[in-house]
């Protein structure tokens, strides 16, 4: 169904009568038998009146049907050179040309010829325009091949040509039309597996998970052992979140196929990103015994590996990687830029195993411009760059801990951390719980809780080889240090401390939250709220700008409901025909009545009224500064006050070392200082450094109140900790915002008596034996929280 190059519905279908079955021979009174047959039922195009030409025609189409291409042409031409416009003669040596193969372009070329030579003399036929969009669309000329199968349709509609021309918008990303074209096909043959497929994966790649889940559903009940169905569903229950959902529709594809590559290589990423290192080897492990060659199993089974502190397999299955150079024009797949990047971190963290984490520092040690094209995704082009020694014989490999092995009151430590991660959990499109990540940031609440604690009562901290009051950015550090080792593929990596010329022109944390046709579904929440501020920027601008057009721009702005209708507008202006850039501004504790540049938000539009939207934090020096005093203000208050709780444990006390705990954070989020994770990060502090003034978070984050109208779909909204930070108007509503899901408790008395993280877990070792652990056991146990 998916071969472009066939016989149609009234054409003779290879295999599909026992007057076109193969020739299996060169026989010639084989052929000549079924050549007689198909020209007698005038089974193949553009027959004619005349029996003797007919059958010299239908020889032809049957050494097609036998693979035969350059016997065919040859039989097709001399009968042309007597009868030039036979059309189909011309038609047949068409499709010859282009079965030889359209890797050679000599055969596309004629064959592209023949067709519209065909088209020339026979304009109304809608099966030669499909011929043609067919070798057009893998030559890359999909335009053309549209405007084809659009003439095709026009002479004559079917479900067959809605689906292809479907398949080419999708091809083209332009899956709104693409669905149109798959609904059309559908309400002529409702009884089509694979256009119910595709309309679904038209819903996927807009971020419309739960309707795309219905269509995968509709597929499989049209054909209940339809594999690529179950694969897609899997993912898309992987997207939503719903890790359950998705390890069923994988299996139930691997019953139908234990072979099924795509399916492995799937379920593996996603057992990977759950936390579920062991199950995701196997996975990838399997993808290799059938695609010794597939660049992502392999990736995925080196990260694996290194993730479990396994570096010599983790090492080698990199290298295999590296070895996969894409040939001169080929595209550098992901993994292939990747990989280096990880086997030097790799090398780097496999010579640190054993040395205690408070003596060395990772910004410091590894090169500037190494972290700066790491952080970037760029190629690994570095100059004069020094690889990280090989692995070193005497570090061995890191071992797997049973949970049984530690101690009582570590056993419970694990078990308070599972609990606490787990709180930091968002119930939303997009973030699949990763139990590894949970346990991570639970361990460095905690630790975070007992560093603070212990600065409070003037106790000093280790960090970084020097041992003094702990900072802000110590705090931070901590869970940082457990953000990494939990998932070292993903390059944490504080921006100040990039190489200056890369802070002199500005690092950018980057979101799309509309591009094209595809809705970021995370970020859905805070389309409104943006929309009302860029809307306030505008007037201010036309005010200053365009004060006589002000009003036309006014009455425009109230017709405004969604940021699509912003793409008129826009045009009001010669400046901002093209696009538009707004900067948010947040307001400082420190300096009553100073501002601070927020986030920067972008909107383009193109012709056809596709939309860039977008948000993004610039990291430069300057900015940095600003923000770091503010956040060292409100850390020197906090840790005066801290002190003074400690003593007294009065409420208003408490209040005030909260809402300093938030205020700090809020800048922090505005600030983005971090590559990647800062916001499970300071969700972390924020736990940890509650925990310390004696208050445990026991709300969850929410869903939002309401749901939005995108299209015609109804969609949850849900709320986002960094978002809410970045679009409030200040610390003090942030501070409300954060405090009325939080549900603050006194935290639990046995929470004093838990073990130093810090001295338990001292090395990268230890802390990647604790992730490694297994805690399925800790649902046995109940934690108190009182």
């Amino acid at each position: 169904d998916s071969s472009f190059l066939h016989f149609h519905e009234s054409d003779c279908d290879i295999g599909g009568s026992s007057s076109c079955e193969s020739v299996l021979s060169l026989n010639t009174e084989k052929v000549l038998s079924q050549a007689k047959l198909l020209a007698e039922q005038k089974r193949f195009p553009f027959a004619t009146d005349n029996d003797n030409t007919n059958e010299e025609l239908a020889i032809a189409y049957v050494l097609i049907g036998n693979g035969l291409y350059d016997e065919a042409i040859r039989h097709f031409s001399t009968m042309l050179q007597e009868e030039p416009e036979l059309v189909s003669a011309i038609y047949g040596r068409g499709i010859a040309y282009g079965k030889k193969g359209l890797h050679d372009m000599k055969n596309a070329e004629l064959a592209l010829f023949e067709l519209s030579r065909v088209i020339s003399l026979e304009p109304d036929h809608p099966e030669v325009f499909e011929q043609r969009a067919e070798i057009l669309s893998p030559l890359g000329r999909i335009s053309e091949a549209l405007s084809d199968l659009t003439k095709a349709i026009h002479l004559q509609p079917s479900a067959r040509l809605y689906r292809h021309r479907g398949t080419l918008y999708f091809i083209s990303e332009d899956y709104a039309t693409a669905h149109e074209d798959f609904q059309r096909s559908l309400e002529l043959n409702k009884n089509q597996p694979i256009a119910m497929l595709y309309k679904g994966l038209t819903f996927f790649h807009r971020g419309l998970l739960k309707e795309a889940i219905e269509s995968f559903k509709e597929a499989l009940k049209q054909k209940a052992d339809f594999i690529d169905a179950y694969k897609s569903l899997g993912q898309a229950y992987r997207e939503l979140g719903d890790f359950d959902a998705a390890t069923e529709s994988f299996q139930k594809a691997l019953l139908l196929n234990q072979n099924h590559v795509q399916t492995l290589q799937l379920k593996g990423m996603m057992l990977y990103h759950h936390g579920s290192l062991d199950e995701a080897l196997k996975n990838f492990k399997r993808c290799l015994q059938l695609e010794p060659y597939n660049e992502v199993c392999q990736y995925m089974k080196g990260l694996s590996h290194v993730a479990m502190g396994q570096f010599y397999e983790g090492i080698k299955a990199q290298t295999k990687v590296m070895l996969n150079d894409p040939l001169p024009g080929q595209k550098a797949s992901p993994e292939y830029l990747k990989v280096k990047y990880l086997r030097e971190y790799s090398r780097y963290l496999h010579a640190h195993l054993d040395t205690p984490l408070t003596e060395y520092n990772i910004d410091v040690d590894l090169p500037g411009n190494f972290k700066d094209h790491w952080a970037k995704n760029l190629p690994f082009l570095i100059e004069n760059y020094e690889e990280q020694p090989g692995l070193q014989p005497h570090i061995k490999d890191v071992l797997f801990q049973n949970f049984e092995s530690y101690k009582p009151g570590v056993q419970e430590l694990i078990c308070v951390a599972d609990h606490l991660g787990s709180m930091m959990q968002y119930e939303t499109p997009g973030f699949l719980p990763n139990k590894r990540i949970h346990r991570a940031m639970g361990l460095a609440a905690l630790e975070i809780m007992q560093a603070v604690q212990r600065t409070w009562a003037n106790s000093k901290v280790r960090m970084n080889g020097k041992t003094r009051l702990m900072q802000w950015r110590d705090m931070f550090d901590i869970a940082v240090k457990w953000r990494r080792i939990a998932d070292p593929d993903q390059p944490v990596l504080w921006l100040d401390q990039m190489p200056a010329r890369s802070l002199s022109r500005g690092f950018n944390n980057h979101i799309n939250l509309i591009r094209g046709q595809v809705i970021n579904m995370r970020y859905l929440e805070y389309f409104e709220k943006i929309l009302h501020f860029i809307k306030d920027r505008i007037l201010v601008y036309h005010g200053a700008n365009n004060p006589k057009g002000l009003l036309e721009v006014r009455e425009a702005l109230e017709k405004v409901h969604k940021v699509e209708d912003l793409l008129p507008i826009m045009k009001f202006n010669s400046k901002t025909r093209d696009g538009f850039t707004v900067n948010t501004k947040v307001p400082s504790l420190k300096d009553q009545g100073k501002e601070y540049d927020g986030f920067t938000i972008t909107i383009t539009g193109d012709k056809v009224g596709n939309i860039l939207f977008s948000v993004e934090t610039q990291t430069t020096e300057e900015r940095t500064q600003l923000y770091h005093a503010e956040i060292d203000a409100l850390y020197k208050d906090l840790t005066a006050k801290g002190k003074v709780l400690i003593l007294s444990a009065e409420l208003g006390e408490v209040d005030a070392v909260c809402n300093l705990i938030l205020s700090l954070v809020y800048y922090f989020y505005n600030l983005m200082p971090l590559s990647r994770g800062s916001s499970v990060i300071a969700y972390s502090v924020i736990m940890g450094a509650l925990m310390a003034s004696g208050k445990e978070v026991s709300g969850k984050i929410p869903k939002g109140k309401a749901s939005i109208k995108i299209y015609w779909f109804s969609l949850d909204i849900m709320l986002l900790v960094d978002f809410e930070a970045m679009t409030a108007p200040g610390s003090e509503a942030f501070s409300k915002i954060a405090r009325s899901w939080m549900n603050l408790k006194s935290i639990s008395p046995s929470y004093k008596s838990l073990p130093s993280v810090s001295e338990t877990f001292p090395t990268l070792r230890t802390m990647i034996e604790v992730l490694n652990t297994d805690s399925s056991h800790c649902l046995k146990k109940t934690i108190i929280v009182v």
